[in-house]
């Protein structure tokens, strides 16, 4: 039910160099169903630091950071937890009356769901991609003590960092490596994208691993994961990280956290 507006009103906003609709439809359902005096807005910015200062001084309560600015706020709050601290890059500010603290709900989404799927940090991990999301995803691995890991990239120094950083393998290329766990963190099989159709790894790679899991939530089915379900083997999905990464900031910036139902509820409106 929707609350009316008033001066009351807890505001959250998302900075972005790309503003979409998904955050606000799936923070805005969920006020509207749960009957939360909050309302979500989107925008972008060219100046950070500034934005940063308006959301200090005008008491906006919550903020959701993206791509370009996951780096640039570091320095402009007052707290870092380890989720942020540990991947060097923010996705999530709260305001406590004026007090800034920053945290990272991608890498956290991702160590729930490592434990909710049974994952063992005997298991070794490949990961293919180098960019944010794939260091968020190695280094929740990683803090869970999953030392057998390989980064593979096409980009040598992004790959490489990333790789030394976490103290895992570099290769610049998939080819015909498996592992236990297998991790999808590039744009191959996202809908409307060049590789829409494609294929991040080979069917042997699949057929032998454990799991497979594909960062990308658009289409739900990715090409990898019905490969991986025909297969018989067990997936981890794009869907399954946006809906938990969200519903962690929804609970940061309410207090309330949301139910299973109502989550994935809200992450459907978000993608429609």
């Amino acid at each position: 039910m929707r609350v009316p507006l008033s001066k009351d009103t807890r505001l959250c906003i998302s900075l972005s160099g790309r503003p979409s609709n998904i955050g606000t439809r799936f923070h805005n359902y969920l006020y509207d169903l749960l009957g939360l005096d909050f309302v979500y807005k989107a925008f972008t910015t060219t100046d950070i630091a500034a934005a940063i200062g308006g959301v200090r001084a005008l008491g906006i309560r919550g903020c959701s950071v993206s791509m370009p600015f996951k780096q640039d706020v570091l320095a402009l709050v007052d707290e870092v937890e380890q989720s942020a601290r540990s991947i060097r890059a923010v996705n999530t500010i709260v305001n406590d009356d004026g007090r800034l603290t920053a945290s990272n709900t991608d890498y956290l989404a991702v160590q729930t769901l490592i434990a909710e799927h049974g994952l063992r940090p005997a298991q070794s991990v490949l990961v293919y991609g180098s960019g944010g999301m794939a260091s968020a995803v190695g280094a929740a691995f990683r803090d869970l003590g999953f030392d057998r890991g390989t980064i593979a990239a096409r980009n040598a120094e992004t790959g490489r960092s990333l790789a030394d950083r976490l103290g895992y393998d570099y290769v610049s290329d998939v080819g015909s490596r498996t592992a236990d766990v297998l991790v999808n963190v590039t744009p191959v099989g996202m809908a409307g994208g060049p590789e829409a159709s494609g294929m991040p790894f080979g069917t042997t790679g699949i057929t032998n691993a454990h799991t497979v899991f594909d960062v990308v939530a658009m289409p739900s089915e990715t090409p990898l994961i019905k490969a991986a379900r025909g297969a018989g083997v067990g997936v981890i999905t794009g869907n399954e990280v946006i809906a938990l990464q969200a519903a962690e900031q929804f609970e940061r910036y309410t207090g309330v956290r949301p139910t299973a139902e109502q989550v994935m509820a809200a992450s459907a409106v978000s993608r429609a």
